[in-house]
Parts: C-alpha cells; sequence; structure tokens
C-alpha cells in the first residue's frame, strides 16, 4: 500500500488511470450502444452501401428524410439511431478515440456539443458546394452546419384553458402561482443536453429567470428528457402545460391532435439550429457527405420546411416553414444563436455545476415524470 501511495504522490501510475478512465469511458458508451434501438431502412433497391447515422431527431420524423434520401440513392440502406444528445457526443468521442469506426453523419440539436465536437477535432472539414451559399452564422469552419432552425416554444392543454394560456414567462409565473401540483412538465436539463442549452439562453434573456424557475419547483413541476414525453403528456391531459419543448415537434403534434396547443412566446423566442457533422473517423466520409449535401440542398431543405415543420436554414427557401417566415411572424422576439466557439462557454464545468446545483435547489422538493 505504501509503494502504491508513494507512485500516486510521484505521478508514475497517473497514464495508467488515465488509460482505465478510458476504458471505463468507452465500456459506458458501449452499454449505450447495447441499450438503444438503431432502426435499419432497407435500400429499396439492390443494397450496394450502408450508411449509418447517430441522430437526436424522432425516427418518425427522420424516416420522411430517409425516404427521399433513399429515393435517389436506392442502393443505400440508412442505419439510424435515434439518441439523446449526450449519448450521441460520448459515442462519437468514444469511438474516435478507440480508432473508429464511428457514424457517417451525427445530426444533434444540442448546438454546444456539435460545436464542441468540430472544435475539439472530432469531426472532418467538408467542401460542399452547396455550402458556398451557406448563411456565415450557420456553418463553422466547414465543419459544423446548421441544417434547420426552430424556436423554443411552450404547449398547452387546450380544454385547461378556456380563457387562453399564458402568453409570455410573466405570466406563466402568476399561473403557477395557483397551478395543479405535478401538472406541468418541461425539460430535466441535468439529462438533456438541449434543455440545459434553452435554460442557459433564457437566463441571458430573462432577468427574472429564476423567480419562474421557483415557482415551477412551487408547483412540483415534473422533469422529463425529451420534448417528445412533456409534449405527449400535455396532449393526454396528464400535464396541463409544457415550457421549452421543441417547436417541430410540438407543431407537427398540434396538427394532429386537437387538444394540444402551441405558445410561441410573447416576450422573446430563443432560436436554436440543427446541426450536422460528418465525424473524422466516419466509415464511409463520402456517403455521409451525400446525405449532408442531400440535407442543405433546396429538395431537403423544402422537405424539412414543409414536412418536418423545421424551418430551413437556406436563403433558397422562403416559403411558410423557412426562417424567413419564422421572422415575419416573430419579428425582433426571436433569439437566435450562431453555431460557433462562443457556444463552448455553455460546456464549462463549473459555470455548469454552478447553474444546475442553484436549478436544482429551485425546484426542490423535486418531482420526476415515471
Amino acid at each position: 500500500m505504501l509503494g502504491v501511495t508513494a507512485a500516486l504522490r510521484k505521478g508514475a501510475v497517473r497514464p495508467r488511470l488515465r488509460v482505465m478512465r478510458l476504458i471505463l469511458f468507452a465500456l459506458m458508451c458501449m452499454a449505450t450502444a447495447a441499450s438503444a434501438q438503431p432502426s435499419d431502412f432497407a435500400a429499396p433497391g439492390t443494397e450496394t452501401a450502408r450508411l449509418v447515422i447517430y441522430s437526436s431527431l424522432d425516427t418518425r420524423l427522420a424516416a420522411i428524410v430517409i425516404a427521399a434520401f433513399q429515393d435517389r440513392h436506392p442502393g443505400v440502406t440508412v442505419a439510424y439511431e435515434d439518441l439523446l444528445t449526450g449519448q450521441i457526443a460520448a459515442r462519437v468521442e468514444a469511438e474516435t478515440r478507440a480508432g473508429g469506426p464511428t457514424a457517417d453523419l451525427v445530426f444533434l440539436s444540442a448546438m454546444d456539443l456539435a460545436v464542441k465536437l468540430a472544435n475539439d477535432g472530432y469531426a472532418r472539414e467538408v467542401d460542399l458546394p452547396v455550402a458556398r451559399d451557406w448563411p456565415r452564422w450557420a456553418n463553422w469552419r466547414d465543419t459544423a452546419f446548421a441544417i434547420a432552425v426552430e424556436p423554443a416554444v411552450m404547449v398547452y392543454h387546450r380544454p385547461a384553458f378556456p380563457d387562453g394560456p399564458p402568453q409570455s414567462r410573466a405570466a406563466l409565473i402568476r399561473w403557477l402561482e395557483t397551478a395543479p401540483q405535478g401538472r406541468v412538465g418541461t425539460y430535466d436539463i441535468d439529462r438533456s443536453a438541449l434543455g440545459f442549452l434553452l435554460f442557459a439562453r433564457d437566463q441571458e434573456h430573462f432577468f427574472d429567470i429564476w423567480d419562474l424557475a421557483a415557482a415551477m419547483g412551487r408547483a412540483g413541476t415534473r422533469l422529463f428528457p425529451t420534448s417528445q414525453e412533456v409534449i405527449d403528456r400535455v396532449a393526454s391531459g396528464e400535464l396541463l402545460f409544457g415550457y421549452n419543448v421543441l417547436g417541430s415537434y410540438a407543431a407537427d403534434q398540434a396538427a394532429m391532435l386537437p387538444d394540444l396547443g402551441v405558445v410561441m412566446p410573447a416576450d422573446f423566442v430563443v432560436l436554436i439550429s440543427r446541426v450536422a457533422l460528418i465525424p473524422r473517423f466516419a466509415r464511409d466520409p463520402d456517403l455521409g457527405a451525400a446525405f449532408l449535401s442531400f440535407l442543405m440542398s433546396d429538395d431537403g431543405q423544402h422537405l424539412l420546411s414543409d414536412q418536418l415543420r423545421l424551418p430551413a436554414v437556406s436563403p433558397a427557401v422562403t416559403g411558410p416553414g423557412s426562417l424567413a417566415a419564422l421572422q415575419d411572424v416573430a419579428g425582433d422576439r426571436l433569439r437566435p444563436v450562431p453555431v460557433g466557439p462562443g457556444l463552448l462557454a455553455y460546456l464549462d464545468q463549473s459555470s455548469r455545476n454552478r447553474l444546475l446545483q442553484r436549478w436544482q435547489a429551485a425546484l426542490a422538493p423535486e418531482v420526476s415524470g415515471p
């Protein structure tokens, strides 16, 4: 024991400890991979290639894009893994450190994690002709590309609000003071990288954000790792109100479910991007680039806007589902987040821990979703 202690003091076994940590990290990611349920979309024609995608976009929505891509590439089978954003980043990092291979394309809703992957060397630079006309704020060093934007919105159970729901954060605070216990939901920002990013941006734009968090705590707000879980429960009436959910999922469900209402906040609207990149150790980077090019093409951008209700980034798309149309509706209420190194500030561990500790204190006693 004395020998081990002395070696630790001298740093003799620190490299070994670092290796052990990497091994444990890789095993954790392998466990995540084993528990995930990848979806295989078989090639419509004779299979000649296999495209592997890690994404946080719901499989049901991704299937629409994959089918359109396969119409143009009938020999491609697509292996699609729908994961939480933090899981995606961990998988790419672990598989890259192990020497690869990893996914051919990554598509994340947590912009900060996407930029960190690119900044830390886990993404490859790609020269795409379509990117030459891409907005500068949506392309970081030809490694991380904003493909679609979407607002963070609020959702509500229509029958519970005959006089209309809260339209702003200040109004939400007032409603929460008399809200039924356990009938409000939002992201668990400790488990969801996207949820953390949205709340951190709220903190920058809303002076009374901690009053809102405290009001949520008093109302027994329930926490969930995804937007869809909040939306499903609001649509069913299990929850009456959902805060900070993705606009694309909310709009898609509201179009089919009459009891689900959507509110674009009247004070300000955080606008985030879904970011795509090709990992440095992709199995087939050329195939990943082909899918990325399709996403950025006019056809791909129209598909995202028209069918997935994800506002297109491309300046060539100006219809109802475009960024331009969203700007017409929300005007200067929009608070877009540029793709770039400024996002890395949200990943600073000490700042993150301080925000999480304050959040947990505000919401105590916490009531988690089933």
